[in-house]
């Protein structure tokens, strides 16, 4: 006789009376993580270990806490670290498309880019009163008054030489040019000219030419003396500014001795400032100048290239900086460089190159979805080239596939120092683990955080802890004894484990606020066992549409699945569906048909190609023990056909090998099979029935048909005695079996179950191999010989042609 599940062993209670408390204000929140000591420990070796290479993935389901987990972790570890160094880009003025990285003390580079911001305000007020100034003015009309005077010396020579000679300068468009004067002074005309005799002419010419020539070695000089004197107004421009700038540039220096780079910047920037005077000088100086060698009028001079873009500032932070990178593009991770449109066309500069989240990550850690990460272009080879370079680097990455080069900024790189923390389940991590080489090389420690903790004293304590903790974050109200028993059992439920809790806490933390609604909808100052209920209730209703629907063919006889009577060849077999957000149990009618043949067992549903692989590996298990266990002394012949009725999707599992079995045997020995009972389970070759998943919802389900066609203590489930430990049924489920209007048995061989079902014991064999009569296996036995014999006698009939007789001619 079968053994029957006590009420007790269909549920493990979380006693309140074991909860020394009365609501979860008595109780100190939970602090730290429980449940993942082994995590903890990869954890705490992989953000420790000071190696390149030994970046994190930490693996796990969904709510398992991983990422509040990493973030408190990195919390306490960062602040005690030292806090990493500022980051700037300065202009380059030997190659402007190269802005230049420099790294500076925390708060330090604010501190400079506001010193270079006075230096330029204060340039620009004391450089135009340089050149406003009187020893300025003086000076500089010393120059022209010198050049001036010389210009004068050498143009009136000329002048005085021409004159004697009938000739004059006249200054024209293409310049100074010789031309004959009449005695009055005036120039001679053309038809003048011409009206004179040949020889005079030739006078004339001759004398023109060399005058000619002797101004031409004037101007000459002129233009030698205008190039000396531009160089001596710039020399004293230079000496008059550099009186200003020097002294400011110096202070500069001093200041920032310790940055050799920022010294070489400040001498650069000396020099431009120095070539570029004319945009420090007032606006006044935009009128035509005097002389012909003086810059024209200018535009509206740009100082941006003697600003500092402040990159990273880490004058607030109080150790390594800890970035979380909810949207890894390639430009949030590696920082961007900005335009601005003018007069129609995009233009940038270094002061626009803008952070990424490695360069604020930068001396600390940066945490990443590694779905998120590989979801985006770029972004993932480009953070393994970084970390392996140990460098960012800003690229145009759409540039190789572009028909035509851009000029684009390349900002120097900046050295990396960064622990990487990816984040992930665990076929993104297999995956990555297998197939990229560059990956393993990179992202050594792993931190695997389970979905399931042992069901300890010290864990329901903790979980306690965390529920207090929940309650309080989000301004729950507290929870009483009753209801955090509740909320415990729940957790084992989600486990699937009499004797574990799950550690998939966000599914508890829905429960805990759903559960919060319906206690302030009742208006209750505590949440109790009845609002957990509640709450459990609520979201199966909200979920099971398709499970009631499936429920209600059941009960319409659209679904043809019988509770009632008993029938050859055919068993209720249990099924879970997953809908994603919701699984349930669905009974499910087997058949099989045996007949002579030699075909062995056709499984119909991988002959139309609806079976999956683990399901056709339980058949072919199927076939191999019906053969090591009645051919054990002469071969059997037998066909058989097995099929699911009504399965409209494919199948796969070998959850329904016991069922499928003894609904052969039944066909076999033509015994019919009680329908008021299911089965779950499988099988291996030698009979023992093995565990299998989904047990609770497989049970449910059954009793909820059950249920709505009325309990009448006769129906039950069949389940391995290995899934015990895994019952956590509902309350009604548990109810009544207590009554006795339900019942749930555990098997360990084939064999248990077949009396049970089937009203004949299963039979064992004597010593020369025979079963006893009355048993199932000998009606089996029985059963596959005369198939045998009726195959062999068929085989051994005579071949008999039929003659066919002669055509007789009946035409007279």
């Amino acid at each position: 006789m079968l053994r029957k599940l006590s009420p007790d062993e269909l549920y493990k209670c979380c006693d309140p009376k074991v909860l020394d408390f009365n609501t979860t204000l008595d109780i100190r929140p939970l602090e730290g993580t429980m449940g993942q000591d082994r995590a903890m420990h990869a954890l705490d070796f992989g953000l420790n270990f000071e190696n390149s290479g030994f970046n994190i993935f930490v693996l796990g389901d969904s709510g398992t806490g991983k990422r509040t987990t990493i973030k408190t972790l990195l919390t306490e570890l960062a602040a005690k670290k030292p806090v990493p160094s500022d980051w700037c880009y300065v202009y380059n003025f030997k190659d402007p498309d190269m802005p230049r990285a420099i790294a500076m003390e925390p708060g330090k580079v604010q501190e400079f880019q506001k010193d270079m911001d006075e230096l330029i305000k204060n340039l620009r007020a004391e450089i135009p009163k340089v050149f406003e100034s009187k020893e300025y003015e003086k000076q500089r009309n010393n120059i022209m008054e010198d050049f001036q005077k010389k210009q004068k010396e050498l143009l009136g020579s000329l002048e005085e030489e021409a004159h004697q000679k009938g000739f004059a300068i006249k200054r024209t468009i293409a310049g100074l040019v010789i031309v004959p004067v009449k005695k009055s002074g005036e120039p001679l005309t053309e038809e003048e000219f011409e009206a004179l005799e040949d020889k005079v002419k030739k006078k004339v010419e001759q004398i023109g030419k060399e005058l000619q020539e002797k101004l031409d070695d004037v101007v000459r000089g002129i233009r030698e003396a205008e190039k000396f004197v531009k160089e001596m107004l710039a020399r004293l421009e230079r000496e008059a500014a550099l009186s200003q700038v020097g002294h400011m540039i110096e202070d500069l220096k001093e200041k920032y001795a310790a940055y050799p780079k920022i010294t070489v910047y400040l001498q650069d920037v000396q020099e431009d400032i120095l070539e570029h005077l004319e945009d420090f000088k007032p606006e006044g100086g935009e009128q035509q100048p005097a002389l012909p060698f003086m810059r024209q009028p200018r535009m509206e001079p740009s100082f941006t290239r003697y600003a500092v873009n402040v990159l990273v500032n880490n004058a607030g932070l109080k150790g390594a900086p800890v970035i979380f990178e909810s949207n890894p593009t390639y430009n949030n991770l590696f920082g961007r460089i900005e335009h601005k449109f003018q007069y129609g066309v995009a233009v940038t500069d270094f002061s626009m190159i803008k952070a990424g989240a490695l360069h604020r990550a930068n001396g600390g850690y940066l945490i990443v979805e590694a779905l998120d990460l590989l979801r985006n272009l770029f972004s993932y080879e480009s953070v393994k080239r970084a970390l392996k370079n140990r460098e960012v680097k800003m690229e145009d990455l759409w540039e190789q596939y572009r028909a035509i080069s851009t000029a684009m900024l390349r900002p120097e790189g900046i050295p990396l120092d960064v622990k990487v923390v990816l984040m992930g389940n665990p076929n993104i991590y297999y995956l990555l683990y297998n197939l990229d080489e560059e990956y393993r090389e990179i992202f050594k420690v792993k931190a695997d955080f389970s979905s399931i903790m042992d069901r300890t004293d010290e864990n329901v304590r903790r979980y306690t802890e965390f529920i207090a903790l929940k309650s309080r974050e989000e301004n729950l109200l507290p929870f009483d004894r009753s209801g955090v028993a509740k909320v415990i059992e729940y957790a084992s439920r989600l486990a699937d484990d009499q004797n574990k809790l799950t550690a998939r806490f966000s599914a508890v933390a829905d429960l805990m606020r759903e559960s919060f609604y319906w206690a302030k909808k009742a208006g209750s100052d505590v949440v109790r066992l009845e609002h957990v209920e509640k709450a459990l209730d609520e979201k199966i209703y909200r979920h099971g549409r398709i499970s009631d629907r499936l429920r209600e063919m059941m009960l319409e006889d659209t679904l043809i699945v019988q509770t009632t009577g008993a029938v050859v060849g055919q068993i209720n077999g249990l099924a879970v569906m997953g809908m994603g957000d919701y699984m349930f149990g669905k009974p499910s009618r087997i058949t099989a048909r045996t007949y002579a043949g030699r075909a062995g067992v056709i499984n119909i549903e991988r002959e139309s190609k609806m079976s999956g692989r683990i399901h056709d590996k339980a058949v072919l298990i199927i076939t191999n023990y019906l053969w090591s266990r009645y051919a054990f002394r002469k071969p059997i012949s037998l066909s058989a056909s097995l099929t699911f009725e009504q399965l409209y999707e494919g199948i796969e599992g070998d959850s329904a090998s016991c069922a499928e079995l003894y609904t052969i045997l039944s066909s076999i020995a033509q015994v019919p099979i009680r329908q008021d009972l299911a089965i779950t389970g499988s099988m291996d070759q030698n009979g023992d029935v093995q565990p299998i998943g989904g047990v609770n919802e497989k049970i449910e389900g059954f009793f909820e048909l059950c249920k709505f066609r009325g309990l009448d203590g006769r129906q039950g489930v069949i389940i391995p005695s290995r899934n015990i430990r895994h019952l956590m049924l509902r309350t009604d489920v548990v109810d009544a079996v207590r009554e006795g209007k339900f019942t749930i048995y555990p098997i360990d061989y084939l064999d248990d179950g077949i009396e049970l079902l089937m009203g004949l014991p299963a039979g064992q064999q004597d010593e020369k191999g025979n079963y006893p009569e009355g048993t199932l296996n000998y009606l089996v036995v029985k059963r596959l010989e005369e198939i045998s014999e009726a195959i062999k006698a068929r085989k051994e009939e005579p071949i008999v042609e039929a003659v066919k007789p002669a055509q007789t001619n009946n035409n007279k």
